[in-house]
């Protein structure tokens, strides 16, 4: 999935400062913390999956997707707009 993004010649000046190659510093920062979810989200998925006997999906894909049509996760936004 592609995503864009806008920043000011100040924001990419302040990027370059820090990175070689803020797109390829705003992808990693972005996939890094995708795996991290990915990594707390497989856990609470195999323990609901045990605890309730439902077998668990075969894949890191498919167990993410799984995690959401068993409302063992949300996503953010559903969290942040049911506190309100």
């Amino acid at each position: 999935m592609d995503y864009t993004i806008t920043l000011t010649d100040t924001e990419v000046k302040a990027l370059e400062y820090i990175a070689a190659d803020p797109k390829e510093w705003i992808t990693n920062a972005a996939q890094t913390r995708a795996r991290r979810s990915i990594a707390e989200i497989l856990p609470l998925l195999t323990a609901h999956c045990n605890t309730n006997s439902i077998q668990l999906a075969v894949g890191e894909d498919a167990q993410v997707t799984q995690a959401y049509s068993l409302g063992v996760i949300k996503k953010a936004s559903q969290v942040t707009s049911s506190t309100k």
